[in-house]
């Protein structure tokens, strides 16, 4: 299914464009470019006054003592600078608004301001952000491209359709009225003589609606590229969201570490306790008796719970992974796995710690499928540093046929990946063999 145009030029490579809305909504944008470059004129004028005095001094011929002295020259160059750069965002600011509002004429994409918001509340912050961020100026040049080059372009395409739109009516006029008109270069006194205009404006009618695609699809673009986000408050968000991104990693890990300590601390420790006390008291009962049976499957249960924590605190954060790091931890899942699993790693540094934890638990979860899914009956393991990378791959000689939509734990795999900026890659066709390959940014300089 193509998908729906959202600009002019887009609208006409397409059969239906002089049929459909695109040189209506052209030609509205076109239409009323000139009444918001009039509200633009009066303030910009006025703003640039001390330059036009500048201006009609020279165009004048102005008396040569004008010029003996050059400090009133530079004051009023000065002074329209100052007026121009103070208040020119000030009217800027809401025509930009406007202009963005205009903009949907055109174009449906959403389009944002670039505009920052004000560190705190208060007349100063708000003058310092908007005096001091591109955004600003950008809506000020396309202000003064607006009030001039825009504006004429635009009066020059509307001059073309209303004569396209008079040749069209002329025979009608002089049916009602006796002649001559003027047609472009020609003058004409009767209907008859007007037709041939009329045949060359129905003709134009095409090109009109071609020409307001185009001229209005560039206008819209420059807008786009002008009024929105720039590629500097773009470029500042992304590390923003890169730098909350790695915040939060920070805080999940040290809460992991906390809660980690605290079962191996507290919880474990009062379940071992609680253990010892149990095997002793089943010391203290006649054997074979009731109490000692109840008490002996209270002590199983104690001792089977005691192992389950054990595990559920070494699936939290294993402790040699914060000893040995990643080539010492790996060792350990190759042996828990019922499938043989050859492990190879050339890592020759300690990794961030996130980066280790991301990389072991992608294992452990693609071992455990190895496990339930593949039946295959080797597996290996490959951990390395390449560059600024570290690769981990994860292959065995099963069936295949592993996806993401078959509930395998994947898509799990891919988010964990993904919130470490790392990518995951997986070839598993059918009939095997399955690979799956993911690379985590690894430097200690990046954010």
């Amino acid at each position: 299914m193509p998908e729906t145009p959202s600009t002019p030029i887009q609208a006409a490579a397409t059969r239906r464009f002089l049929t459909g809305g695109w040189p209506w909504r052209s030609a509205g944008y076109l239409l009323t470019t000139p009444v918001t470059a009039a509200v633009a004129v009066g303030p910009l004028a006025a703003l640039a006054g001390p330059w036009a005095g500048v201006a009609a001094l020279v165009l004048t011929g102005a008396p040569s003592d004008a010029w003996t002295h050059p400090a009133l020259l530079a004051l009023l160059i000065a002074t329209g600078a100052l007026l121009f750069s103070g208040g020119g965002p000030l009217v800027t600011l809401p025509l930009a608004a406007l202009e963005r509002r205009r903009l949907r004429l055109v174009d449906s994409r959403p389009i944002d301001s670039g505009h920052r918001r004000p560190p705190r509340p208060g007349l100063g912050a708000w003058v310092r952000t908007r005096y001091t961020e591109s955004a600003t100026w950008r809506e000020l040049v396309y202000v003064l491209l607006l009030a001039s080059v825009l504006a004429l372009t635009a009066l020059a395409v509307l001059t073309l359709a209303g004569t396209v739109a008079f040749m069209i009516v002329s025979p009608l006029i002089l049916v009602n009225e006796p002649g001559p008109i003027a047609l472009l270069v020609a003058q004409v006194g009767t209907p008859k003589e007007a037709l041939p205009f009329m045949v060359v404006g129905v003709a134009m009618v095409p090109v009109c609606g071609y020409t307001f695609a185009l001229l209005a699809g560039v206008h819209g673009a420059l807008a786009r590229r002008l009024l929105g986000r720039g590629h500097e408050e773009l470029r500042d968000e992304l590390v923003e969201v890169t730098r909350s991104r790695s915040r939060l990693v920070d805080l999940f890990e040290a809460e992991r570490h906390r809660i980690e300590r605290d079962l191996h601390d507290g919880a474990q420790q009062r379940l071992v306790t609680l253990t010892m006390r149990l095997g002793l008291a089943r010391l203290d009962l006649p054997a074979g008796s009731s109490a000692a049976t109840q008490l002996a499957e209270a002590h199983d249960q104690a001792k089977q719970l005691m192992a389950e924590l054990r595990e559920l605190i070494h699936g939290i954060h294993p402790q040699v992974l914060t000893d040995l790091g990643l080539p010492g931890a790996l060792p350990g899942l190759a042996e828990r796995c019922p499938v043989p699993v050859t492990v190879s790693t050339d890592i020759p540094r300690r990794l961030p710690a996130h980066i280790e934890s991301t990389a072991y638990f992608v294992v452990a979860e693609a071992l455990a499928n190895v496990a339930k899914h593949s039946g295959a009956a080797n597996a290996k393991v490959n951990a390395r540093v390449d560059g600024v990378l570290l690769v981990v791959e994860v292959g065995d000689d099963g069936d295949g046929g592993a996806a993401p939509e078959n509930g395998t734990g994947l898509t799990g795999l891919a988010d964990r990946v993904a919130v470490m900026s790392g990518r995951m890659e997986m070839s598993s066709p059918n009939g095997g063999p399955t690979l799956l390959r993911v690379e985590l940014p690894c430097d200690p300089n990046s954010p």
